[in-house]
């Protein structure tokens, strides 16, 4: 077992508190988005196995075997498939999409062969994979995820009472539903931005007199009024209008697939991902948005955000299922004298506390505390039981 020292993103748009208050670090009075657990290269844990901090990603390059196990690495390659956040949102995240495997690594490819700079801001493609990700929040979460039904949508945009978005209640009301949500969304990135601007500061003002009003929509409407507060003018709150705005209760999850357009709003999550850093933005952020790569890779279908909420297995542990190899998330809710919970080995796995004292105790006999807001890391081959009072998330692979 290795206690990992994680790095926080400093996004513009983290919490100042939630963080350092799960952390019990005093707050620094920048912003603290994301606490990463994993080996990214961006900003991997480091681990100290008696010879000084290092990072987790030249540990497992290392030995991969060793620190993942054997069939992983036949599975995923020699590195950790999954990165691991505690994500804390004080404003929205721009509206965006994930690529799906073969796109990814054909625009990768291409954007090599064309010689675009990794770090360019106008590059799509930071790696060769997916991200595929999953949100349980630990707070009340709010987001927006996937396409609402085109004739609610309409219904929504029509009750604004906005001349300027009736061509768009008029497609969504047209159409089959993958065009309508097609042309719908393309003539909002694609306007004119003074007029689209317009638009937008008039849904807005609509949006923000009907969140006072009982309707089915009213905690929608408050959520798109806060978007545009913090975006004025952005095309993206009209876009994010023909989403579905969803809250999670603490416990609560999202499966946010290839071509699902989503975006976080507010509050305190565990996320998990594909060990990727592909994102194309559709609005609610000042950087590149390029539209014709972004609509070849939506999915222009409307559903349910389908909250997933854990399934427990007899021996207490609760899965959030999900249809991605790459990672796997779990919780166990640990009592006061229960019998120690025993997590299955073969793979790594990385814990995190988030409430309350865990106390792991390995074959050996050893033991370690890991406290709110504190994670470790555990090779392959170890086997560890949970005991304590606390919930602690536990990020693997797919046996």
């Amino acid at each position: 077992m290795d206690r990992l020292e994680n790095t926080a993103r400093p996004y513009a748009w983290g919490s100042t508190t939630a963080i350092p208050e799960l952390l019990g670090t005093p707050p620094t009075g920048e912003p603290q988005a994301e606490l990463w657990m994993g080996a990214h290269p961006g900003a991997p844990s480091r681990l100290d196995r008696g010879d000084g901090p290092r990072a987790l990603s030249d540990t497992i390059a290392a030995d991969p075997e060793g620190e993942l196990g054997a069939a992983a690495v036949r599975r995923f390659g020699p590195r950790l498939p999954f990165l691991l956040k505690v994500l804390a949102a004080a404003a929205p995240l721009s509206l965006q999409v994930h690529p799906d495997l073969d796109r990814a690594r054909e625009g990768f490819a291409a954007e090599e062969e064309r010689g675009v700079p990794l770090d360019a801001p106008d590059r799509n493609y930071k790696d060769a994979n997916h991200k595929p990700e999953l949100i349980c929040a630990l707070t009340p979460f709010d987001g927006f995820c996937g396409f609402r039904a085109p004739a609610a949508t309409a219904e929504l945009l029509a009750a604004l009472g906005v001349d300027s978005l009736k061509p768009y209640v008029d497609l969504l009301h047209a159409h089959p539903e993958a065009d309508a949500l097609r042309e719908v969304l393309t003539a909002v990135l694609t306007a004119d931005r003074a007029v689209m601007a317009e638009t937008v500061d008039r849904a807005a003002d609509a949006a923000e007199r009907l969140a006072a009003q009982d309707g089915p929509y009213q905690e929608a409407y408050a959520a798109y009024a806060a978007a545009a507060r913090h975006f004025p003018g952005d095309p993206g709150v009209i876009a994010a209008m023909l989403l579905n705005h969803v809250r999670l209760q603490p416990g609560e999850a999202l499966y946010l697939g290839a071509g699902v357009p989503h975006a976080y709003l507010d509050g305190l999550g565990v996320e998990i991902m594909a060990n990727s850093d592909n994102v194309l933005r559709c609005g609610l952020t000042p950087k590149h948005v390029d539209v014709p790569e972004l609509l070849r890779v939506v999915r222009f279908e409307s559903g349910d955000p389908g909250v997933l909420r854990p399934e427990a297995d007899a021996a207490g542990e609760e899965v959030y299922e999900t249809p991605i190899d790459e990672f796997r998330l779990s919780r166990y809710v640990l009592a006061p004298g229960a019998e120690g919970a025993a997590l299955p080995p073969g793979a790594a796995q990385i814990l995190l506390c988030t409430s309350g004292t865990a106390v792991l105790r390995d074959a050996e006999g050893g033991e370690l505390l890991l406290d709110r807001g504190q994670s470790v890391f555990v090779r392959a081959d170890e086997r560890i039981v949970l005991h304590g009072e606390a919930t602690v998330f536990r990020a693997t692979v797919v046996a």
